[in-house]
């Protein structure tokens, strides 16, 4: 057994998680269940890019894209679509191999995975862009699940989705992308052993889409009535609609039907998705909504069957292409359930990481102590990469999806830097390609706060104090508001960007808080929403000891 996944198999005995999961969880900022048997879109006002859901028995499942952010695969659960929680995450603290170990793989890594139930196990496929198709498993969706293994290699393939025949036979649809294949634009199936954890057959491509249903991706393959069904976005993840092709032999020829499409809804390129059923019988769609620093969002559709074609949305015209609904009824799965959300903010009273946190890269176990006992996190100056240029390139950002257009975080900070060197920082930080912070420094002079934005931090550029001040105290409140009153700008592949302002504030009492620095608007990363959260980093030196920052709570308000 190679080092790797020695500690892996000790890092799952010794717990199923790192994770310290609160229940129930109901959001200040953003709740989709209106209580009176609607729900509003978007169900989930954060950034759950490529979601993809399968249910099991009365209960729903759901993983997205995690990209470079770690844990990895997140988790969520729900009993009806609509009031979902974080209970944990497929990979929980590295991605083999460990190519760039301090350094975040931005927008790499982990692609559009599907989620399925089969043979008592749950999988997770996805494609890593530049290795190929990964798989993991679990008799649990909490865990514990397996190492990841290679499914087939191959630079450029993405949007993996497995499909269990009733022969005996598997089989994996998947896109290419075309950043690395050279090709975009269409589908291809393999077929996988009976384990699926190995492809024993070359990808045929089975779908081509340059004509009518350019930049295809994302497919989601099921079995209905005798169909196989793949069903896929097309036309660019702004602007684009939903697909689904259907053939009576999984090799095809597939015939195609559009089903979903903006229409005159305020739903921009409704893109890739699932499909769900529930136990009384109505049938779902999942998706997301690309709105820019806040990233893609996951709307709910209703969907109906008819000749064997589904219609996703209301089709008002009748033409068997669907619009999105901003609100409608809960689906009827019988029973109904309290209110709930995914998880936001935190005290920091848990041993553990709380599931809502990532950090940007591979988790390095010296970043952080969990002082549950004492109701703080630790988070140790740990050094920046002797490239540094910003924050960009720091591994151990903690930061956490926005839960909505409009909210406030807040958190309490008492930093101890270490007394034999200067540089040290922390604070807080709305992280995206530009970004905007709190930052507290130890300088030759003692500890200052300073506002600070950089424009272009994904390019290298570098970091601008917008104003600056002392602290004789080292205890601070440091706060950001976040708000969007409806305005847009057009975002840069057709679609729309929600105008994002960031508003920075700090208190020494946590009651009077002032204003500090300037007016930041928000800006996505690198194909993920724009994120929030902490940090703690020293200059790039050797030395035997690294000074801290305690964070007592981080809070999410209205």
């Amino acid at each position: 057994m190679n080092l790797s996944k020695l500690f892996f198999c000790i890092f799952l005995s010794v717990g199923t998680f790192v994770f310290a999961q609160q229940k129930s969880y109901v959001s200040q900022v953003w709740v989709a269940d209106k209580g009176n048997g609607t729900y509003r879109n978007p169900i989930l006002y954060a950034d759950y890019s490529d979601p993809d859901a399968c249910r099991v028995g009365e209960d729903f499942y759901m993983t997205s894209s995690s990209f470079n952010c770690l844990p990895g695969l997140q988790i969520l659960h729900s009993k009806d679509l609509v009031n979902w929680s974080i209970i944990g995450a497929a990979i929980p603290y590295a991605l083999p191999p460990v190519t760039t170990p301090e350094r975040p793989e931005h927008g790499n890594r982990i692609w559009a995975p599907s989620i399925r139930y089969h043979n008592n196990f749950f999988y997770i496929y996805w494609g890593d862009p530049d290795q190929g198709v990964f798989m993991t498993k679990a008799p649990k969706a909490e865990g514990p699940w397996t190492e990841p293994v290679m499914v087939k290699e191959g630079k450029g393939i993405i949007d993996t989705c497995p499909l269990w025949d009733e022969d005996g036979k598997v089989y994996l649809v998947h896109a290419y992308a075309g950043s690395r294949a050279g090709l975009k634009s269409v589908l291809a199936i393999c077929e996988l052993n009976a384990e699926g954890n190995k492809a024993i057959t070359q990808s045929r491509i089975i779908f081509d889409g340059h004509d009518k249903n350019e930049t295809s991706e994302g497919p989601k393959f099921y079995k209905r009535n005798g169909y196989y069904y793949i069903f896929h976005p097309a036309g660019g993840v702004a602007t684009g609609w939903q697909v689904v092709q259907r053939s009576k032999n999984v090799y095809g020829p597939y015939e195609w039907k559009k089903v979903l499409a903006q229409g005159k809804s305020p739903v921009n390129g409704p893109h890739q998705g699932a499909w769900v059923d529930t136990t009384t019988g109505e049938d779902w769609f999942l998706h997301f909504q690309d709105i820019g620093a806040y990233g893609r969002v996951v709307h709910l559709q209703p969907m109906k069957w008819i000749n064997d074609w589904p219609v996703i949305g209301i089709d008002k015209n009748g033409d068997g292409c669907g619009e999105p609904v901003m609100v409608y009824k809960k689906p009827s799965v019988g029973k109904n359930y309290p209110i709930c959300t995914p998880q936001e903010s935190d005290e920091f009273d848990g041993y553990t990481l709380s599931p809502q946190w990532q950090w940007q890269a591979n988790i390095n176990e010296k970043w952080a102590y969990f002082a549950g006992d004492k109701g703080f996190v630790r988070l140790y100056s740990y050094p920046v990469v002797k490239e540094y240029k910003n924050l960009w390139d720091v591994a151990n950002l903690l930061l956490q999806k926005t839960p909505s257009n409009n909210f406030t975080a807040t958190m309490k900070l008492t930093f101890r830097p270490c007394r034999s060197y200067y540089g040290e920082r922390t604070g807080l930080v709305v992280m995206g390609m530009n970004y905007a912070g709190l930052i507290l420094e130890n300088t030759e002079k003692g500890v200052t706060l300073s506002q600070i934005t950089c424009i272009g931090a994904n390019k290298g550029k570098p970091e601008a104090v917008n104003e600056q001040i002392a602290l004789e105290n080292n205890t601070v409140y440091l706060r950001v508001r976040f708000n969007n009153n409806g305005e847009n700008i057009k975002g840069s592949e057709g679609g729309y960007d929600l105008l994002t302002r960031c508003e920075f504030s700090y208190s020494l009492d946590g009651e009077k808080f002032t204003s500090i620095g300037k007016t930041f608007q928000a800006k996505e990363g690198q194909w993920i929403g724009a994120k929030v959260g902490m940090f703690c980093t020293r200059p790039a030196i050797t030395i035997n000891d690294s000074g801290w920052a305690d964070i007592d709570w981080f809070r999410i308000t209205k």
